[in-house]
């Protein structure tokens, strides 16, 4: 018995020698490339390299204002000089928009997860997206199952382990619940992250969290960021003012393992009771899940389904049985939706080529190199590709030869949707709060719009323009409304309403009498598309909660199909506007749906979910 009692006081004995006492600093969302985000960075390195006690820096996302390759060239310049080690991960500034399709935050950090060890403690960080699509936060399924093959490599379940994102642990994410539960297979005992910009404290399903304060100085006259003192069952947490005090403590959270059976919080998992009640209406014909995110939608060709993922894939599924029939590989994140023409395919890369594929077989036939990364999805009108990329340039590309037809070189900021085709001209919009109509022989800028905006993200850049009688319709998170004439680019209305709170979501109906917009607040209306004003002439009874995801509204003439960003799809009567069914697939954002014939429909959603849809007459 003395010599049990021995042993477990020495495993006991050396489990607290390798728990050794440490600090270290968290800074988050300095936003360079914002107001004094720059400024504000540089005098936070400037602290931490005076500082004597501090083991390593971690910043935790919102690293830039709007994930540019200028912002993140200037981030890193600045970060060089700091004598600490860090350890990064990007936000949704960083990512959401990305001119570089969330590549070249990657290469310049060198990653955007990080796994180690120091003193007894593990440490892990994921990126918490959105990538490319507004909407919740979400971690890549990549980082999922990066997480899975960390742990694999590392059985050790008793280590104490410290895990860091952007965004909280709770309803922020659409996936917080695949990382929690994830995590309570270890010995996690304190969750950090950002996002809020101020300093808080949580309980994350029994897990305590706490949001660190952004390193901005705000209305103060300098920013501040945290210094955790980690002991002997706890971390302390303190703001440290750049180059003036340590404040006091203001949190002390204890460090143990925890009994997730006892914690007083429990967030509801996602609920698919909804695909019961509406069995008789509509049911899944098959199911396909990717290895990682999906930011595309589909494209078809004979009995294919085509799509790509962020992996850098393009594929086609059997539209019968949903198998895998080919696969193309890119260089970079794709989310660009492929587009097809006879038997030619054409699709842009995040890796700054744009590819003609063999749409059979997918064979490369030609590919295009541009200066960045081509986010922007190909319309293909008699034979030619029109599409965007992020080096403000906007290409005609022959289909058949990948021969350049023309290029417009003027775009401000990129382009990361699809254009439209109207009256012969190609209509888009860019990050650089642009819109343009090119003529669609010459690529000469026929006309050009600016929404008057300062703010790059008030951009009318990720709605699928619509056209109909001469009338251009956009969108935008600015929440305005805007009706163009599409021969002259003058605006015919422009509203904002505090009651029709549109963002970028909007499809136009079959008979082209109204145009169908989803609002912030989950309603579904109708906008005339001849008043001369913003005028609601139809509305449906759907009601769902909170709503950004930007993707396309379909219809089939019949049904008005509604995507949103938690995997819900809903159709709509046409006529009367009633509900008729809704689907639950995911807990994602749903991209751009495709409707089939005999009733079917294809939907994807982000985190890597594929299905077919019978719809039931």
């Amino acid at each position: 018995m003395k010599q049990v009692i021995f042993i477990l006081c020495l495993i006991f004995s050396q489990i607290l020698q390798a728990q050794q006492s440490f600090k270290f600093a968290q800074v988050t969302d300095t936003h360079v490339g914002g107001a004094t985000g720059a400024d504000d960075l540089r005098r936070t390195v400037k602290d931490l390299n005076t500082q004597t006690d501090i083991d390593f820096v971690i910043l935790s996302g919102d690293v830039t204002e709007f994930g540019s390759d200028q912002e993140l060239a200037l981030a890193k310049q600045i970060l060089d000089s700091l004598h600490l080690p860090l350890y990064v991960i990007p936000g949704n500034h960083d990512s959401n928009w990305s001119e570089s399709g969330a590549n070249s935050f990657r290469r310049v950090f060198a990653g955007e997860t990080f796994f180690f060890r120091h003193k007894g403690y593990q440490f892990m960080g994921t990126t918490s997206g959105p990538n490319m699509r507004m909407g919740p936060g979400q971690i890549p399924r990549e980082n999922l199952l990066w997480m899975d093959s960390i742990f694999t490599a590392n059985p050790d379940k008793e280590t104490p382990l410290i895990y860091i994102n952007h965004y909280p642990q709770d309803s922020s994410l659409n996936n917080w619940y695949e990382a929690i539960d994830r995590l309570k297979t270890r010995n996690v005992q304190l969750l950090l992250c950002g996002h809020g910009h101020i300093n808080k404290q949580y309980d994350w399903e029994g897990i305590p969290g706490v949001m660190g304060r952004s390193n901005l100085r705000a209305k103060d006259t300098i920013g501040g960021y945290n210094i955790i003192s980690v002991g002997a069952g706890y971390a302390r947490y303190a703001v440290r003012r750049p180059l003036v005090k340590t404040e006091p403590i203001w949190a002390e959270v204890p460090l143990k393992k925890q009994d997730f059976g006892r914690s007083a919080t429990v967030y509801k998992r996602p609920n698919y009771a909804v695909n019961d009640r509406y069995s008789d209406r509509v049911e899944e014909v098959w199911r396909f899940q990717d290895d990682a995110d999906l930011g595309a939608g589909f494209a078809t060709y004979k009995n294919l389904a085509i799509t790509a993922n962020t992996a850098g894939r393009v594929y086609a599924l059997d539209l019968r049985t949903g198998k895998k029939i080919w696969s193309y590989q890119t260089g970079g994140k794709v989310y660009a939706t492929p587009a097809v023409w006879k038997n030619y395919l054409v699709v842009g890369s995040s890796d700054g080529f744009i590819y003609g594929l063999d749409a059979r077989n997918g064979a490369l036939r030609w590919k295009l190199v541009a200066k960045k990364a081509v986010l922007g999805s190909a319309l293909l009108v008699k034979g030619v590709a029109y599409v965007g990329a992020s080096d403000s340039v906007f290409r005609a590309i022959d289909v058949k030869t990948g021969k350049l037809l023309w290029h417009f070189d003027e775009v401000k900021g990129y382009v990361s949707a699809k254009p439209t085709w109207a009256d012969n001209q190609v209509v888009f919009g860019s990050w650089g709060n642009g819109f343009y109509a090119l003529d669609a022989r010459t690529g000469k800028l026929n006309w050009s719009w600016d929404n008057g905006q300062q703010n790059r993200m008030f951009s009318a850049a990720a709605c699928y323009p619509v056209f109909t009688a001469g009338r251009l319709f956009i969108v935008a998170p600015d929440r305005y409304m805007t009706c163009l004439s599409a021969k002259s680019g003058e605006v015919i209305w422009r509203e904002k309403r505090d009651s029709i709170r549109v963002r970028e979501s909007m499809g136009l109906a079959k008979h082209e009498q109204v145009v169908y917009v989803k609002t912030m607040d989950g309603n579904l209306l109708g906008v005339s598309t001849d008043a001369d004003k913003m005028d609601v002439t139809w509305q449906s009874n759907l009601q769902l909660p909170y709503e950004l995801a930007p993707s396309a509204i379909e219809t089939n003439g019949k049904s008005v199909f509604v995507p949103s960003h938690a995997g819900l799809l809903s159709a709509v009567n046409s006529v009367d506007g009633k509900l008729e069914w809704q689907y639950k697939f995911a807990n994602a954002l749903i991209n751009p749906i495709l409707i089939l014939k005999n009733g079917q429909l294809l939907a994807s959603s982000m985190d890597g979910v594929i299905i077919k849809l019978q719809i039931k007459e």
